[in-house]
């Protein structure tokens, strides 16, 4: 069992650190003026009102300012209109917290006399305070009820003011209440039963306020501040844990330094000095006669998800305990298993070409995914995102690239009614066969032992402050076959997963936000590890969640400007002829036309055909002036007559295009299907030969003198010969 280690190896320099996670992105001082009218309790009054379980809470709320910018408490901002969550602590929790803190030494006395100096005293201040409350000042939020609180280990959409995601774990089992509710909880693995957790009191719930609501709480809540690097550390050094030969391979692959990082201090420092380069952003263009204003992001933070197998895989197949294992004891089983055998058999083991890096990599994300965010369910057929009880439908996957090496690797769930279990497992790299003829359910049909995929534990995840832990009980590998079964199937990729950047400062998916983020050109800063974005170029994510877009997953890339960007592309998983594919969606007469480039040297890319028109649809083309007939794409609705159809999708493709896909629809739960719309097409760019290791890119410079006409990226695909062009089984209609 994992132990609490929330208060483990606290220094003073520990705690003094944990105030630099405090709110930055509040600028601005609180106007009194905007209490409201004493008809009702506000947050800060029900508090006064109710000081036998509120005082030192309340004191806090005083003496804690909402950031290093401003001079208004956090008392003030919860006097004014806002939705705020507060998870209120009794005055009993927080003497239990500062018992802790004298228990390990961390205060002189368990008394706020106790503290060393007032660095200290201001940091444990914010812990309290800046992880009780859920950020309400955004306009699109609404303070939440229990009854709308996430699913068991998964996490609220808001952050609270630390910026940090809290996590929701239902009792009611093993002896907890039934309706026990805990704020970062965990379990005991083999009971199941609560074994920490912030507990929500059972009277003391869901108290409305005209600006919030208030939770009584009987725990402080204060998320540990490891990092992965951190807990994997503690694993060796106390011999004790699950992922313990994990940790063995973290140091050995000189990983350690990676994954400790949290956020780009660089860019922290650049946001505090007001540094223009990072700090100023054109508006993005015009929309419906208005104007899209976005922001530079507050932050970049790092993130990582590792799926490992536990130490008890380990005693198993090494016939060791996990302490007694090496690094050249796990290299020794990895080769001979044959898994990577283009692999090098050395002591290198931080080289990307060593079997034991190749091995550990691949377990890997460089991105941190909470539970709902492992696969993203939005607009998929039958699916609809806003009715929480609905389960998933149809079977939806995600495509990520791996650390080290690059690979892929797909994570894959499908709703109880379309899986062969019943269930709506999380597996990695499950390639079922499925019913996906012109009139299929899409559901499940069969799948062959090795196919079947690893299923991912999501019961009770790590939550670390920069990654996810998630066990496993089968070895995780890129392996000939899974590389195979990749070529097999189309590779779509929703082009924000190629950018861990929007995951790890919650952009995408986020249902809480209205933000739409825009990044800087290179010359400035480089936000985007996987984008290259030049002089002229206003570079946003838009998320496009509950606006019916006609995209698939709901967002977008929507950049404009005298643009010109390249992006690096995810890997191919074999050798073999590929087309590559980018979503067309003209649904608007803002669109813009670019060249395209491609290759494999990204300072010198050849150029693929002729421009590229975002504003061409089926049968028009969506001019400025208006709507223009064109026959250039030989686009016709589907008829009953499927063999007509087969001879339209042809047509098509001879003409460089493909209808857009029928597995997802643009009002989420609706029956307005992308392949349905002339709007929304597929144009292959081009077809070439690729090489699993070679890394190749796509650029995209505007040909339109107009700036203010947006590009728009969706979704790209990329195809393998044997699927676009297989004579016995024609390429999906999904």
């Amino acid at each position: 069992m994992i132990r609490n280690k929330n208060f483990r190896n606290l220094s003073l320099l520990t705690v003094v650190a944990l105030a630099v996670l405090a709110v930055q992105s509040c600028k601005e001082e609180i106007s009194m003026e905007d209490r409201y009218t004493l008809k009702e309790y506000t947050i800060t009054t029900y508090l006064e009102a109710h000081q036998a379980d509120y005082s030192e809470y309340v004191e806090l709320l005083r003496n804690v300012t909402i950031s290093y910018r401003s001079q208004s408490s956090v008392y003030q901002l919860l006097s004014a209109r806002g939705k705020y969550t507060v998870f209120a602590p009794t005055n009993e929790a927080i003497q239990n917290y500062l018992d802790t803190l004298y228990s390990r030494g961390i205060i002189q006395s368990a008394s706020w006399e106790g503290f060393p100096n007032e660095m200290v005293l201001d940091s444990i201040r914010k812990v309290i305070v800046f992880n009780s409350i859920l950020d309400g000042t955004k306009d699109d939020v609404e303070p939440v009820q229990t009854s709308s609180f996430p699913d068991d280990t998964k996490e609220f959409t808001m952050a609270n003011l630390y910026d940090r995601k809290l996590t929701i774990y239902h009792g009611g089992i093993n002896g907890n209440a039934p309706d026990s509710l805990y704020v970062n909880g965990a379990r005991d693995k083999n009971t199941g039963a609560i074994t920490k957790g912030s507990l929500i009191d059972l009277s003391n719930r869901d108290i409305y306020t005209i600006n919030g609501y208030i939770h009584q709480v009987h725990e402080v809540i204060a998320p540990s501040n490891e990092t992965l690097s951190d807990l994997l550390r503690s694993y060796i050094e106390d011999n004790m844990g699950d992922y313990i030969v994990a940790a063995k391979m973290m140091f050995a692959t000189g990983m350690i330094d990676t994954l400790s990082k949290v956020k780009d201090e660089t860019y922290e420092k650049m946001k505090q000095a007001g540094d223009p380069r990072v700090d100023d952003l054109e508006p993005l263009g015009s929309e419906n006669n208005g104007i899209i204003s976005g922001h530079l992001p507050e932050h970049r933070y790092y993130g990582y998800t590792l799926f490992a197998e536990t130490d008890d895989f380990w005693r198993t197949t090494l016939g060791k305990e996990p302490s007694e294992i090496t690094a050249a004891d796990i290299q020794a089983w990895v080769v001979s298993q044959g898994f990577y055998p283009e692999a090098k058999d050395n002591t290198d083991y931080a080289s990307e070409d060593n079997a034991l890096n190749m091995f550990f990599t691949y377990h890997l994300l460089p991105m941190r995914l909470p539970v709902d965010k492992l696969v993203i369910h939005y607009n998929e057929r039958g699916y609809n995102y806003t009715n929480t009880s609905m389960s998933y439908r149809t079977p939806t996957y995600e495509l990520y690239t791996t650390m080290g090496k690059r690979r892929l690797m797909k994570l894959y769930q499908a709703g109880p009614s379309y899986s062969l279990d019943g269930k709506s497992n999380i597996y990695i790299n499950r390639f079922p066969e499925l019913d996906n003829g012109r009139h299929g359910t899409y559901k499940e049909i069969s799948v062959n032992d090795n196919a079947k995929g690893i299923l991912i534990d999501t019961s009770d995840p790590i939550n670390l402050v920069n990654a996810y832990i998630y066990p496993i009980s089968e070895p995780l590998v890129y392996s000939q076959t899974t590389r195979e079964y990749l070529a097999k199937q189309r590779l779509r990729f929703d082009v924000a997963s190629m950018f861990p950047e929007l995951m790890n400062n919650d952009f995408r998916a986020n249902r809480n936000s209205e933000q739409k983020p825009g990044f800087p050109i290179d010359k400035n800063y480089r936000y985007l590890d996987d984008a290259y974005i030049e002089d002229g170029t206003r570079f946003y994510y838009l998320s496009g969640l509950g606006r019916n877009w006609q995209n698939w997953q709901g967002d977008e890339m929507n950049i404009s400007g005298q643009y010109e960007f390249t992006l690096r592309l995810p890997p191919v998983p074999l050798g073999g002829t590929y087309e590559l594919r980018y979503a067309i969606q003209s649904n608007s007469r803002q669109r813009s036309m670019c060249q395209i480039y491609f290759g494999t040297d990204k300072d010198n890319l050849p150029a693929m055909g002729i421009p590229l028109d975002l504003r061409q649809a089926g049968t028009f083309r969506a001019l400025s002036s208006g709507n223009v007939a064109s026959t250039l794409v030989g686009w016709e609705l589907d008829t009953p007559d499927d063999d007509y159809n087969a001879e339209v999708d042809k047509k098509m493709r001879n003409n460089g295009f493909m209808k857009g896909a029928y597995n997802y629809t643009f009002t989420p739960g609706g029956n307005d299907c992308a392949r349905d719309a002339q709007t929304t097409l597929r144009r292959i760019i081009v077809r070439t030969y690729m090489k699993p290791d070679e890394v190749y890119y796509i650029k995209f410079k505007n040909v339109l003198d107009d700036k203010d006409k947006q590009h728009y990226m969706d979704y790209l695909e990329l195809c393998a010969k044997e699927v676009y062009d297989n004579p016995m089984t024609p390429e999906d209609i999904w």
